[in-house]
């Protein structure tokens, strides 16, 4: 059980950090910056969750003072202001990632913090997780070249369209390897700026800029005998393409600041939206890199090609999402399934994800109907009566949804948010807008 510090000066939101993380941690609270200092001179903490701006040192000034008692201490900066700069700064600093206001849930929060904590990516088993396939035909060659590459050690590319499951792929991969005991460790390459991802790859030395008042070690070294997933790698920039190529080759790279060599204990998995060899053709991305990485290209069909999947993968995804809001398991009709495998699925297992959870929020059936599906997710739409009530345009739905939500939960606001898969902040805010007090 990991010790945690949140800090937050908004008592709404800290309360929901705190009971979020309370069962699987000891979570000690500080309302502004002051009572942070003071808490962190009396104990030693394994991550601190900090918001950016508040009274007393704001979030920066603590994370120097973390750096400076405790450089061992991650941190994760919560603010509903990001920008590049503060991200930038914020990584500097020693914070390991930068969240945006709201929080997506508490099962989203759970995540960050295990991720956080252990230099990984959330486990492969999380509960909205669906298989790869249910055996559609389409899927066939690519799951056995999957299971096949799993068993080397060979450096494997993904390609597929946004939301086709690329990250599940590479966790699969991981976990049929030979390297399954040690760390998955995923880096978005198109989440991050330049100068933040080089110091969160290769890591950097004490005083190698402004603000490294520490060593850093970067993700390749946190993947030492695992996996190191790096998704959306079309994106990165030719300085980092040259240090990439270089640990592909030699195996080895320096931090930033440093001159001493570390070895690269990883096997490396990558994936694209991107037509890599275009991008090779433009100038955008070296080919002696696209040779490296593509030692074994597999692609990924969308979900489009493989309907057969659409059935069973949402039944799945209903279950586990009502699992995760903490509401009953609808059932699906056969107008809704119908439903489901005619559309485009432009947004693939990403958007039938996002579907089926907006159905469960949005309407509280046994059954769900085709017309509680709602793909595009209009400004405005029409649905079919039922008793008791019948909105008819999206705001008036989300405002009943609310307020049943907060039926169910006999007034308690905390748990209607989890019911409805939104931050307690998120909440409020809700609440303000359609005066419900």
């Amino acid at each position: 059980m990991a010790s945690l510090l949140v800090v937050d000066d908004d008592e709404g939101f800290r309360s929901f950090l705190a009971d979020a993380l309370a069962d699987d941690h000891t979570v000690v609270e500080a309302r502004d910056g002051r009572e942070a200092v003071a808490a962190l001179a009396r104990a030693r903490f394994d991550l601190v969750l900090t918001d950016l701006r508040m009274p007393g040192p704001d979030g920066l000034s603590l994370l120097r003072h973390l750096r400076a008692t405790q450089p061992d201490t991650p941190a994760l900066l919560i603010t509903a202001h990001a920008t590049v700069d503060s991200a930038v700064e914020a990584m500097k600093h020693g914070a390991v990632d930068v969240l945006q206001k709201p929080v997506e849930g508490p099962a989203a929060l759970r995540a960050l913090v295990a991720r956080a904590l252990h230099g990984r990516a959330p486990a492969s088993d999380a509960p909205t997780d669906a298989p790869l396939t249910w055996g559609a035909p389409a899927m066939v060659a690519f799951v056995e070249a999957l299971h096949r590459v799993a068993r080397t050690n060979a450096t494997v590319l993904l390609t597929g369209e946004s939301g086709t499951g690329k990250e599940l792929a590479a966790r699969t991969i991981h976990r049929e390897s030979s390297r399954r005991a040690g760390p998955f460790v995923a880096v978005h390459c198109a989440a991050l700026a330049p100068s933040v991802l080089e110091s969160e790859l290769f890591g950097h030395e004490r005083g190698a800029f402004t603000g490294a008042v520490a060593q850093h070690q970067g993700r390749i070294e946190r993947a030492k005998g695992g996996t190191l997933f790096l998704d959306e790698i079309g994106e990165l920039d030719a300085a980092t393409q040259v240090k990439l190529l270089r640990v592909l080759q030699e195996r080895r790279f320096e931090r930033v600041g440093g001159a001493v060599t570390v070895q690269a204990d990883v096997r490396v998995v990558t994936a694209t939206h991107r037509n890599l060899q275009a991008r090779v053709r433009e100038g955008l991305f070296r080919e002696d890199l696209y040779h490296r990485v593509a030692v074994v290209p597999l692609h990924i069909p969308a979900l489009r090609e493989r309907r057969d999947d659409i059935a069973p993968m949402a039944r799945h995804l209903v279950g586990a999402l009502a699992s995760e809001l903490g509401v009953p398991a609808p059932a699906l009709a056969d107008d809704a399934l119908a439903r489901l495998e005619a559309l485009p699925w432009t947004g693939n297992v990403r958007e039938l994800r996002n579907v089926l959870e907006r159905a469960l929020v949005l309407t509280d059936a046994a059954v769900i109907r085709a017309h509680d599906l709602r793909p595009d997710a209009p400004e405005t739409v029409t649905v079919s009566p039922s008793p008791g009530a019948a909105p008819t345009d999206l705001r008036a739905l989300e405002r009943d949804a609310i307020v049943r939500a907060l039926d169910a939960a006999r007034g308690n606001r905390r748990r209607a948010a989890d019911a409805l898969g939104i931050g307690l902040r998120t909440l409020y805010e809700k609440l303000k807008r359609y005066d419900l007090g």
